[in-house]
């Protein structure tokens, strides 16, 4: 069986940490930022992890 590709914009969207957990960025924190409160704004900044059952499809894609 050859190689699978690595799809880029998985590669561009998740990294993988040293345990193996794949982190990911929230959603909504790119516009229309002025409605949305400093607080929600914040909380989107910190990185999230994948869940497992999504985890291994995203390892194999990348």
């Amino acid at each position: 069986m050859p190689k699978l590709k690595s799809k880029s914009g998985v590669k561009k969207r998740f990294a993988l940490t040293a345990t193996g957990k794949v982190k990911r960025k929230h959603a909504y924190k790119s516009h229309i930022l002025t409605k949305k409160s400093t607080k929600r704004k914040r909380a989107l900044t910190h990185i999230g992890l994948v869940s497992a059952s999504e985890a291994a499809n995203i390892k194999k894609m990348m």
